[in-house]
This record gives structure tokens, sequence and C-alpha cells, in this order.
């Protein structure tokens, strides 16, 4: 059993509780998601009930975690700089898992996460893998070590759809309690028994959380209708109480009227006026106590709103990309530390080049007009690496305005400088203003947007990109993994908000309701090309 009591997390930097007096317990065979808006302290929670030491540069943290010989296994949101620098065999050499494991059980969690029976042996750097080989490499170390509480931050991040259903299946399966954080709403949908839910209301200025012990989409459903009945009630309420007050008042001004005219030399009548007057002021005063135990009309952390290329558009023909590669090739060592765009590679069918061995070869891919097109395919396929090489093609165009937000956001990030600044680097005052007021339909709060973009949360990390290509008028987007930072909250708008984008997209994606929703044609990236799935 996992137990938290009376948990209290202050947010040093700008005071902002995030948390106050949460108290819950885990139990194995748990299956529990944690929602809640970008930058509202889901991830901190997660630190703090693996070790509170991780939040306490940054955070105030006061409550009790009770722990009874449970073994916790924690994925983080993003590899620890830490592990970055290693190489592969080291990272899963160091705690004796694979001299001590069973070899069966360890090629079959491999073969279960889509990873070669050599891939721990490889001398592979951690950081030049594929997000989603980083994701599963560390969950496979995570499993080897049996915990039986798993505490997992994003473990749907960038991995094939392949995984994300072994994902499903072991949550669902697992005897271990399951606290996790996704983006990912068809994971949650599958398997999520209980939800905590954690909303900061009035501008941020309350924390709220809730414990509901039922499924996801039951929860959804149960609050969004009682949301709207506990609206309706509090409107017909006050729909009400304005006729009650109407009919009062006009009861009121007759009694004043008759007390302002009435005859002295008629002293029985006023003394029944005046006795009245005090039956009309006793009503009111019932009234009052009335109105102050009606139903609040109920709050809740409403979506960002946002839209992205307004006025933006493409002619149904023009031709945004006709792209013929001949190989694709894993980026040398250079290009994988910088982030730059691929070279790409030369010969015709040779199995390794200067820059690595092929991926895929005979690529071609036309995108015409406002389309959006998805690539999939499985992690390691070099998804990210083509989305590179048609950033590199398309941004030095003339005939059209691209811009690209690559998986990892801190390749375009300037971390040092707040939101406010690294979008309006002229310090223009209306610009600044227009800023601010962009970020704020956003959800970010004054002290937020005075915040370094380092000490942003994943979502609120994208938010920026997003925000800074709505504003640099693109007809062309180029998305890595576009919604694998956002709340299953927000997702349903980045969904409608990249949908309704009046330009092209060109995108690669794991998220199954970004796929179905937004995308009008889906390619798989495979050894042999590009292939156009039905």
């Amino acid at each position: 059993m996992f137990q938290i009591k009376d948990l209290t997390i202050t947010h040093a930097k700008d005071n902002r509780v995030l948390l106050s007096g949460f108290s819950f317990v885990l139990h194995p065979g748990d299956r529990v998601v944690c929602i809640g808006e970008e930058g509202n302290g889901k991830s901190t929670l997660l630190k703090w009930m693996a070790d509170p030491k991780m939040i306490a540069d940054y955070t105030e943290a006061a409550g009790e975690r009770i722990v009874t010989g449970e073994r916790i296994g924690y994925l983080p949101q993003e590899l620890p700089k830490k592990d970055a620098a290693k190489r592969v065999y080291d990272f899963f050499s160091e705690e004796q898992l694979l001299q001590d494991a069973n070899p069966k059980e360890v090629y079959a969690l491999l073969h279960a996460v889509g990873l070669a029976e050599d891939f721990p042996y490889s001398g592979q750097v951690m950081h030049t893998l594929s997000g989603g080989e980083k994701v599963k490499a560390q969950m496979t170390r995570l499993l080897l070590k049996e915990p039986t509480m798993l505490l997992l931050d994003e473990p749907s991040n960038d991995i094939d759809i392949e995984t994300l259903e072994w994902l499903e299946r072991m949550i669902r399966e697992t005897k271990a309690g399951v606290l996790y954080i996704s983006h990912d709403e068809t994971l949650i949908e599958n398997t999520a028994t209980r939800v905590i839910h954690i909303e900061q209301l009035k501008r941020k200025r309350t924390p709220k959380v809730t414990v509901a012990n039922m499924p996801y989409t039951q929860y959804v459903t149960e609050r969004r209708d009682a949301f709207s009945r506990q609206t309706q009630l509090a409107l017909n309420e006050r729909r009400e109480e304005k006729k009650q007050m109407a009919r009062f008042h006009r009861i009121e001004q007759s009694v004043e009227h008759a007390l302002r005219t009435v005859s002295r030399q008629d002293p029985s009548t006023g003394r029944l006026l005046k006795k009245k007057m005090r039956a009309v002021k006793s009503l009111e005063h019932r009234y009052e106590r009335e109105h102050a135990e009606m139903t609040q009309l109920p709050e809740e952390e409403s979506p960002m709103f946002f839209k992205l290329g307004e006025g933006a558009g493409l002619p149904a023909g023009k031709n945004v990309l006709e792209l013929t590669l001949q190989k694709l090739c894993v980026p040398s060592a250079d290009n994988a530390n910088t982030g730059a765009p691929p070279t790409g590679c030369a010969g015709t069918h040779a199995a390794h080049t200067e820059d690595g061995p092929v991926l895929s070869h005979d690529i071609f891919l036309r995108v015409r007009g406002p389309e959006k097109i998805c690539i999939i395919g499985r992690n390691g396929a070099g998804k990210t690496t083509l989305l590179k090489h048609i950033a590199e093609e398309l941004l030095t165009r003339k005939d059209l305005h691209a811009v690209y937000m690559p998986q990892n956001y801190e390749d375009l990030l300037e971390l040092s400088l707040t939101p406010v600044e690294y979008l309006a680097p002229s310090g223009d005052k209306d610009e600044t203003t227009r800023i601010r007021t962009y970020l704020g339909a956003m959800k970010y709060t004054a002290d937020e947007m005075s915040h370094p973009i380092r000490d942003l949360s994943g979502g609120q990390k994208a938010k920026v990109l997003l925000l800074k290509m709505s504003v640099s008028g693109a007809d062309v987007l180029i998305l890595d993994e576009p919604t694998r930072n956002f709340s299953p909250l927000s997702g349903p708008v980045i969904r409608q908000m990249l949908r309704a984008f009046p330009g092209a997209i060109i995108s690669v994606s794991h998220d199954r309701k970004y796929i179905d929703e937004v995308c009008d044609k889906i390619y798989r990236l495979t050894e042999d090309g590009l292939r156009e799935d039905a």
C-alpha cells in the first residue's frame, strides 16, 4: 500500500499552491490516471511520490508519505540528463539487471515492447535513440526490477501504436498498483478505473483535487452531466429569484408610497402601514437568507481558447511538397547532438553509409494544398529523421511559409527567456501586450509568463511553440508528435484547432484520436519507403 496524508505542495517561485490537503491511497491492482491542465502539478505529484527530494529545489511540500514494503518504479517524463550520455549497455548494466534476470523473461519483455533481443547490449548512446526507443528502454529497465507500485509520467509519449497496445495490456493485467499521467485519451479510456483530477480555479489561485473511484469515461460523463444539471438548477433559481425580487420591490414601493401619502389625521392607517412595512422588511431578510443558500454556479477549469493560422490558407492545387529520397539514414552523431536536419546519404542500396545504417529507401511523398498528412511506423523506423528532411526542404521555400515543431522542444526554445521575451523579442509595448493576451487565452498566469521557459511543463512549452507558429502567419506546419504533452482535457481543443487550420500539416504521431480526427492521409514508413494506409 502507498498512502498520502494531507499533502500540500506550494511552488516556491510564485507561492502558488498546487495541492492542498490531498490524501490518497494506491492499492495493488489499482489503475489510476492523473489528469489536469498543463502546469497544474501532475508531474510534481508523481516526483514527490517517487522521492520527495526530487521536487525540493522548486517547491515546498508538507505531508505524510507512507510506503509499506513496496518496490516503487518511477518513469520520468523525459530521459534524465545523467542517463543521456550513457551507452545502452551501461544503462542496463548498472544494477545487474541483465545478469540477474531470467533470459527468457528478458527476451519476452523486449519482444513485447518492440525491441531487438540484443538491444540491451548495444553500444549506441542513449540520447541518439528515437523518442520511442528511449521510453521503451526506460520501461524495460523499470519492469526488470519487478516493482509493486508503478508511477508512470507520460509512458505513452512517442511510442508506436503496437507498443501502445502492449502498454494498455500491461496496465490492465499487472498486479502492481499503477498511477500514471498520459495525453493519450484512447489509452486512458481503455485502462483507467480511478481518476485523480487536479485543477487550478480562480485564475490558478485556488487548487482543487477530485478523486473519483470510477472508470475515466464514466467520470467524464458524470462530471459533464453533473456540471450541466448544477448549472441549469443555479440558473433556474436565479431566474426565480429575479421574479421574486421584482414582486417584492413592487410591494415595497407600494407600501413606501402609501406611507408617504397617508394623512396625519388618519393615525390608525399609518400604524397599519408601518406594521406592513415591518413585515416587508422581515420578508426581505428571509429572501436574503434563501438567496445565500442558492445552488452555486459550478466552477471548472476551462480548456484554453486558441486559434491557429487565422487568415492563412493554401489553394487546393498548390504544390506543397514533392519529396523523392533514395535513402533515409540514421543521422550522424553530429546531427544527433545538435538536432540539425540530416544531410541525407549517398549510395544506392548499401546497408550502411557515412551517416549510419539505412532506415528506408525509395521514399516518395507528395502533398497538395491544405492536406493533413500523418506519418506512422515502428519506433526507430526513421519518422523523425524523415520529418527533419522535410523541414530542411520546406523551411527554405520562398513561396511558402513553413514552421517546424520538433519532438524535442528545446531544439528551438531559448530556455533562459520567459515566454513573453521569446514571443515578443522586440520588447515593443503593443507587441508585448498582444502576446500577454494570447498567453492568457492559453491559461498562463501573469507569474507563469515571467518564468524562464526551462521552468515550464512540457505542455506549457508546447503551447509556446504553437503560439509562435500562430503569430508567424505560417501556411505549412511540420509537427513531430504535436499532441504528446497536452492533457486529455486540452486534447480535443488541440485537435479541433489543427483540423481547422487552413494550411497544410505534415506530421508524425502515434496519437490515435489525432490520426482519426485530424489527418486526411496516413502513410506508414517501412524499409521499402512510404506506404499509404487505407
